[in-house]
């Protein structure tokens, strides 16, 4: 019985295609790009593959080149709790890169996806001697928490039409996630397991949202019409 090669046994050299999606690399100078390309990695979860689990020790920062990942824990209760999702462009982790702790939470994927890497111990040099990488981190850190701030306020919204239209401001976040531009590839399954809705109460609070013309549904995701209204509409 042969066993399926892991996320990390599948790891690769990037393609020159995939480093131009990769947002801080740009901010680096030529000695420091020099010095971090050669060390980058990437690999390619499918679904329901875990990229970090809960209590394993950093040994990556990671970012997203394409496809969708969740953010994730489970409680003393055993429910799952997701706190957000990952599209491309999304890089996570940089509190714990910079602590050298354990991960608090799984990220999963939801698609198959290609996720790239930087090595723990790169990471940390590129702070110590990368300014526009110091300034790109701050920059993550300080959207984080304003992301972690307005995931506690939905979940303890109640109205669907509410609750789903914040989980979209949030993934359309154009700081976090450089790589989703007007258009979110996202099923509405995927919807669901992120906003924590049935598939069936995802699709018509859409719907709500493509009657004020906030989004429009498209084949295969969804257009953003009016991100600020996303962010502002009450129901």
């Amino acid at each position: 019985m042969t066993t399926e090669p892991s996320v990390y046994q599948r790891r690769r050299a990037p393609t020159a295609t995939e480093l131009q999606e990769i947002p801080w690399l740009n901010l680096l100078k030529g000695e420091e790009r020099a010095q971090v390309v050669p060390q980058l990695v990437v690999s390619d979860p499918r679904v329901g593959d875990y990229v970090c689990r809960v209590g394993r020790p950093v040994t990556y920062w990671f970012g997203v080149i394409s496809g969708l990942l969740k953010m994730n824990s489970d409680s003393e209760s055993g429910q799952t709790i997701t706190f957000t999702g990952v599209p491309p462009g999304g890089w996570f982790g940089e509190g714990t890169a910079l602590k050298r702790e354990n991960y608090r939470y799984n990220i999963q994927a939801l698609r198959p996806s290609v996720v790239a890497g930087l090595p723990l111990e790169t990471f940390h040099w590129l702070i110590d001697h990368s300014l526009g990488f110091n300034r790109f981190i701050m920059q993550q850190l300080n959207e984080r928490l304003g992301q972690f701030i307005a995931a506690r306020e939905m979940d303890r919204m109640s109205n669907p039409e509410l609750r789903l239209a914040r989980h979209l401001a949030a993934l359309f976040n154009p700081v976090l996630f450089s790589g989703v531009g007007e258009v979110l590839r996202i099923t509405q399954q995927e919807l669901a397991y992120l906003v924590g809705l049935s598939r069936q109460r995802v699709n018509e609070a859409l719907r709500v949202l493509e009657t004020r013309q906030l989004i429009r549904i498209e084949y295969g995701g969804l257009r953003i019409l009016d991100l600020q209204g996303l962010r502002t509409a009450q129901f």
